[in-house]
C-alpha cells in the first residue's frame, strides 16, 4: 500500500482503521466496547479530530474523522492504539506479551459529498453485514446506535453533506458500492468522483494508488 503523506491533509475526510494482531479478538465483552469509546473519548481531548462515524467490531474497528490540523491523523490514530493497547494488557495482565495491533493503521481520503455518505453507511452497516444483529442500529458499538439513543458518551461533529431523512433504513438497506470500498481499504485509493480522486491523490502522494474508480451512494 502506498506510503500516506501527513502533509496538507487538514479539513479532508478519511476512512480509518485497525485490527488486531495474528487475528487477535480485541473485544469480547462489554467492558472492553465500553472501554475502547472511552479511549475514543479521550484522545480526542489531546489530538481533537472531527469525528463523523464509528463503528467497534470483535477484532477491529472502523472510524470517519477529519483531522483539523496536517497530519493530526497520525497523531491521533498513533495515540488511540497506543493508549488503548496499554489498558487492554492491563486489564488482562499481559504487558509485555506481545502487540495488539497488526501494526499502523490503514486509511484512504474521501470527498465531502454522496462518497462521505457511501463510507459512513459501509462503516455503520458493519455488524449487519457480519450478521452479528438483524438491524444495524442494534449494535450498540457505533455511530449508529448512539445516535438512535441520543447517547453523548462521544462528541460528534456536524456531517459535511446532508444526511438523509431516512438515514437508519439506508444504512439497513441493500448494500451498494461495498466492493469499490474495500478497494480504497486494501489500497489506501481516495474515494470520490474521478476528477477529486486524481487531485486527492496527487496532494498526498497516492499516485500510485489509483485505479478504477467506484461511484457513490446515490
Amino acid at each position: 500500500m502506498p506510503r500516506r503523506q501527513t502533509a496538507d491533509t487538514a479539513g479532508m475526510v478519511f476512512h480509518a482503521m485497525n485490527r488486531g494482531a495474528r487475528k487477535l479478538r480485541l473485544f469480547e465483552h462489554d467492558s472492553d466496547y465500553r472501554a475502547f469509546r472511552e479511549t475514543i473519548s479521550d484522545v480526542i481531548t489531546r489530538a481533537p479530530v472531527h469525528l463523523y462515524a464509528y463503528c467497534i467490531m470483535p477484532n477491529h474497528f472502523h472510524l470517519v474523522c477529519s483531522p483539523r490540523k496536517d497530519g493530526q491523523l497520525s497523531q491521533f490514530m498513533r495515540l488511540l492504539t497506543l493508549t488503548h493497547s496499554k489498558r487492554w494488557h492491563a486489564a488482562r495482565g499481559t504487558t509485555g506479551t506481545g502487540c495488539v495491533y497488526q501494526g499502523r493503521f490503514r486509511s484512504f481520503p474521501v470527498q465531502s459529498d454522496n462518497h462521505f455518505l457511501t463510507i459512513c453507511r459501509y462503516v455503520e452497516r458493519n455488524p449487519l453485514r457480519a450478521g452479528l444483529v438483524k438491524r444495524a442500529e442494534d449494535w450498540r458499538w457505533s455511530s449508529l446506535s448512539d445516535r438512535c439513543k441520543e447517547c453523548h458518551s462521544i462528541k460528534f461533529a456536524d456531517w459535511p453533506t446532508p444526511t438523509p431523512g431516512n438515514w437508519i433504513d439506508v444504512v439497513n438497506d441493500v448494500e451498494a458500492h461495498a466492493e469499490a470500498v474495500r478497494t480504497s481499504i486494501r489500497r489506501g485509493r481516495p474515494f470520490g468522483d474521478e476528477r477529486w480522486v486524481a487531485a486527492a491523490a496527487a496532494r498526498l502522494g497516492l499516485q500510485g494508488s489509483v485505479g478504477a474508480i467506484g461511484r457513490p451512494w446515490s
